[in-house]
């Protein structure tokens, strides 16, 4: 499958940016921005919610390999809890823009929303399986953020986090109501954990 981005001019960079993590119960939102190299491509980017696992852990190594730029960025439970889940993650696709170690020309984003940045911005609809370069930040976003879980079930392995990835699935629903919401990694904006936080009095 071969995706292109939208050229502004032929010597144009463009850096493509989306994010993993809005839908989670816990965890921070994650963004990413990459600038791809025509000059070394790299096949079978897509959607990183239509590729496996195992293709997108073979996939991210050679976009931060090939890649004339990549950044990820993150937006924390407590600034999701405090600027809204949106707002959140403009936030975290503005840093992953602004720590590019190129600065591209525009900026092509996933969905309808663009984050305020210095260049031209685009929101593309469905763009992570149109765009060449917002796949890859798919791809390397969704990795990060799937590390992450990772890296949370290992200090919280009750909650099953590594199986769901932090969303609102009957098993993790059950843990939680099981042992509690640890304020530390659980959004407490969110309608489940806000409930559960209010049936506890916390």
């Amino acid at each position: 499958m071969s995706l292109a981005g939208i050229n502004l001019t032929a010597r144009a960079l463009v850096a493509g940016v989306d994010e993993a993590g809005r839908g989670p119960l816990a965890g921070s939102v994650v963004a990413a921005a990459v600038i791809l190299d025509p000059a070394r491509p790299i096949d079978g980017l897509n959607d990183s919610k239509k590729l496996t696992e195992k293709a997108r852990d073979r996939l991210a190594p050679l976009i931060r390999e090939r890649a004339l730029a990549w950044a990820v960025a993150e937006a924390s439970v407590l600034e999701i809890d405090t600027l809204n889940i949106h707002h959140a993650t403009l936030l975290a696709m503005r840093r992953a823009v602004e720590m590019l170690a190129v600065l591209p020309d525009a900026i092509e984003v996933d969905g309808l929303h663009c984050p305020k940045v210095s260049m031209q911005a685009t929101a593309i609809v469905k763009g992570d399986s149109k765009v060449a370069a917002i796949a890859a930040a798919s791809i390397l976003a969704k990795t990060v953020r799937d590390a992450q879980m990772q890296a949370l079930h290992a200090r919280y392995p009750m909650y099953g986090l590594n199986q769901h990835k932090g969303y609102p699935t009957p098993a993790h629903l059950a843990a939680l109501r099981e042992h509690g919401v640890v304020r530390e990694i659980y959004r407490s904006s969110y309608a489940p954990v806000r409930l559960l936080l209010d049936e506890a009095g916390l």
